[in-house]
């Protein structure tokens, strides 16, 4: 036994260093405790005093500060101040942009969940439930999406008028100023209402509510441009839009460039200061019918007219659009939603220097200025758009598969189409759940520049794949455009989304992550700030204090991840100890995982790491399933709970964790060098992989709530427009999904009498049939009628003259043919 001791001992030894690495003990903790554990050791079999000085230098000089910083921190320091990569200015401008709010916690290896659940849950306030009660529900009724996509490529005159005088494009401005003064949720529950019935009216709303000149001018404009401009946006006097892209400068709009001049010129009849301004944009929404431009533009002084600085880089300034020599140009079409949305040109404009937001201090300020408002406009606008589209496509989809009927039942019963039925339905209650989330924060002062990128991506790219799902169940009714088609154009138009306002390509794969791991980890920043500091002393001191906290903290996921893999999570302590107990120790671990392998990456990596873009990628979808988890657990929390809901929350949980395994696994296979991969798989997976994707019984108990009427299926839908008004395909479709599941022991009933089973078809005949028999009264045999005109209705298409579907509404057919013929 005495000669296994030595063993046992540094088993024991490990056992404790682990706790406390797992607990996070601190680096003079650990030296008391392991001190004192050698101390007890030593009465067993004593120690060299050889071994206590070699032993008590190291402790003591990891302990003793000044001793530390000179022979670790020092060297460690400089060599970081030489190998960090410089970064630019607006990659400074977009790391320090906005605030850290749950991601930060995602990233820490061990989420507070009482936290997250003490946030509180968003609730309009009584003027808000007003708007959507009245001037949405009215504005949603007078859509005609059709109309507005196929005859008149624009909205009609009288929805534009209903739009400015009920200011709905004033909902971000402030009350003083005439405005809405709304919150972040009740934008958001205003822009899901209208993208249920028209994209093209959703983003005539959402833009001038998101980044543009209203955003901007309430944050950094002078008094005199809030006192001027801000009434006259709310009153909609003014139509705004904002030109940052050019043709040279999409995706990488640091690049842009549009450029201008400082100068004296002249300004009516007065030599003034002012700037010189040349600039080429296109893709810019609203930009053919707005009076005032918002532009970005990069400015330079060369006479230093404003100071001593040449080039004062991006600025943002305010153009009337009615000032001569300011063009707009034709419009652009995008993908058959005709949003207005086109390019803006000027060539060598003179304008006051005073058009600057905010004037000439802000001058070389609209990097800052724009990427702190886009973190709020882009967690709003598109995600909430994209969540009402899927929303719609959900519920009337999940209508039309139990109305919709082949091989003598409900398609919707099918095995097959049960499987993207069940999709649609868990992601339009994820993307509810993320869209909540994130306005929450918003509305509580945050500016979640990570978060925004999150749901930006995630919300879009779900959205289109929702859209495919629906259009596949759908079929031929999905793919014959016509005023009763309820899907073509939410399909058609998903791309825009995806590119707009960053590219999902480019969001994916360097901003979520690119942001998040220096804004979200708890010492990269601080690190890096410490090798800028001007003093190198205050500098080496904030260093080594961020170093070794790092390090412990990395030493910590290091033994938490080995042991949630091991033990099956062991030891986590979660809020609720229901059926969520395991989701919320499954995001512990992979929170952990993430934890750590960032630090490895970034280790291993370096400076290289951001131009490996699926590292980034890969770990940007870990952080980004930790947060669509998240927001799903919320959700379910401020919901009540409800068991009903639980099928929905089971699947969207099991999808999402599915999801982020993968994403884990791939890192790992394709790591840049494979021997940490390996590695690290051994500490993350030492007895596998857990997850799986949802089971096929999980799938079906989906496709039913999106298939029959109830309080659960209403919670997916939420928000949703399906008014029951002339005209309202979704509301007609609603009706009709009543109808024929009130009619089905009609149906029965009859063919019982008959003594035969009959087709589900022609219903207003075995109507007829069941009043001759006496098996039904008039009240159920016009039930049953109505049924069936109903059923044709959600069933046929629509179909056209020719004539109708001619690009040349000016032309006769004689002239057409000539043309053709000059051709």
């Amino acid at each position: 036994m005495q000669s296994y001791l030595p063993l046992f001992a540094a088993i024991g030894g490990l056992l404790l260093m682990g706790g406390l690495a797992y607990f996070r003990a601190s680096l003079l903790a650990f030296s008391l405790v392991l001190t004192a554990s050698l101390a007890a050791y030593s009465f067993i079999s004593p120690f060299s005093e050889l071994f206590w000085l070699a032993y008590l230098l190291i402790v003591g000089g990891l302990n003793f500060k000044p001793l530390r910083q000179q022979l670790i921190s020092k060297p460690l320091f400089k060599t970081f101040k030489k190998i960090m990569p410089e970064m630019s200015r607006t990659e400074k401008e977009a790391i320090e942009a906005g605030t850290t709010w749950w991601e930060g916690e995602l990233f820490r290896g061990a989420p507070n969940w009482k936290k997250l659940h003490s946030y509180p849950a968003p609730r309009l306030s009584a003027e808000e439930q007003a708007f959507l009660d009245g001037p949405v529900e009215q504005v949603c009724a007078m859509t005609r999406d059709w109309e507005i996509t196929h005859e008149l490529a624009d909205l009609p005159e009288e929805i534009w008028d209903f739009l400015k005088e009920h200011k709905f494009f004033a909902m971000i401005i402030k009350k003083k100023y005439g405005g809405l003064e709304f919150s972040a949720y009740a934008q958001s529950c205003v822009l899901q209402k209208l993208a249920s019935i028209s994209a093209v009216l959703s983003s005539t709303v959402g833009v001038p509510n998101s980044l543009g000149p209203g955003e901007l001018l309430q944050h950094y404009g002078t008094k005199e441009q809030q006192d001027h401009y801000l009434p006259r946006l709310a009153e909609g006097k003014e139509i705004p839009c904002f030109a940052l892209t050019s043709p040279e400068a999409g995706s990488d709009a640091g690049s842009i460039p549009d450029a201008g001049v400082v100068c004296m010129g002249e300004w009516q009849g007065e030599q003034v200061l002012g700037m010189r301004i040349t600039w080429n944009k296109r893709y810019i929404t609203l930009a053919p019918v707005a009076t005032i431009l918002g532009l970005a533009f990069k400015l330079s002084d060369p006479d230093k007219l404003l100071g001593e600085q040449e080039e004062l880089g991006i600025t943002c300034a305010l153009i009337p659009t009615d000032i001569e020599g300011v063009e707009v140009g034709r419009r652009h079409f995008p993908l058959n939603v005709p949003f207005m949305n086109g390019p803006t040109r000027a060539n060598d404009l003179f304008v006051p220097i005073d058009f600057i937001i905010g004037g000439k201090e802000m001058a070389g300020q609209g990097w800052r200025m724009l990427v702190e408002c886009l973190s709020v406009g882009r967690g709003i606008t598109l995600p909430s758009s994209a969540t009402g589209g899927i929303k719609n496509a959900a519920l009337a989809t999940g209508a039309y598969a139990r109305i919709r009927r082949q091989f003598k039942l409900p398609i919707g019963k099918m095995e097959g189409v049960e499987e993207p039925l069940a999709r649609l339905a868990g992601n339009a209650y994820m993307m509810g759940a993320a869209s909540d989330l994130t306005v929450t924060a918003i509305d509580l002062g945050e500016k979640p520049s990570v978060i925004s990128a999150i749901v930006k991506y995630h919300l879009t790219h779900r959205g289109q794949r929702a859209s495919i799902d629906a259009m596949d169940v759908v079929g031929g009714k999905g793919i014959c455009l016509g005023p009763k088609n309820f899907l073509a154009r939410s399909y058609q138009g998903a791309p825009i989304a995806i590119t707009v306002e960053g590219a999902n390509i480019l969001t994916r794969s360097m901003i979520i992550y690119g942001q998040g791991a220096i804004r979200c980890h708890p010492y990269v920043l601080a690190e890096m700030e410490a090798t800028q500091h001007p003093d190198f002393n205050q500098g080496l001191q904030q260093f080594d204090k961020a170093l070794f906290s790092h390090l412990g903290f990395a030493t910590s996921n290091f033994v938490r991840s080995f042991w949630f893999g091991l033990t099956s999570n062991s030891l986590i302590s979660t809020p609720y100890s229901d059926q969520t107990a395991a989701y919320y120790k499954q995001l512990t671990r992979f929170s952990s995982n993430l934890a750590l392998l960032s630090d490895v990456a970034m280790g291993t990596l370096g400076g290289n790491l951001k131009r490996k873009e699926r590292v980034s990628a890969r770990l940007g979808d870990m952080l980004s399933q930790l947060y669509l988890c998240s927001a799903t657990l919320k959700r379910f929390d401020d919901d009540g709970r409800k068991q009903e809901d639980l099928p929905l929350l089971h699947w969207s949980m099991q999808d999402s964790l599915f999801q982020l395994q993968n994403a884990l696994d791939e890192l790992l296979l394709n790591f840049p060098n494979k021997w940490v991969g390996k590695a690290m798989r051994l500490v993350m997976f030492p007895l596998g992989k857990p997850f799986h994707a949802p089971s096929d019984v999980l799938d079906h108990k989906l496709a039913r709530i999106l298939q029959e009427p109830s309080e659960t299926r209403n919670r997916v839908g939420q928000g949703r427009f399906d008014s029951r008004v002339e005209g309202n395909v979704y509301g007609e479709l609603e009706q009709t999904l009543e109808d024929v599941l009130a009619c089905e022991a009609l149906y029965d009933k009859v063919c019982k009498a008959l003594g035969e089973k009959r087709p589900f078809t022609q219903l207003d005949k075995l109507a007829d049939e069941g009043i001759k028999l006496g098996v039904i009264n008039a009240e159920e045999a016009a039930l049953m009628r109505r049924t069936e005109q109903g059923r044709l209705a959600a069933i046929n298409v629509d179909d056209f003259d020719h004539e109708q579907l001619e690009n040349r509404p000016n032309l006769t057919k004689t002239d057409a043919a000539d043309l053709d013929s000059v051709a």
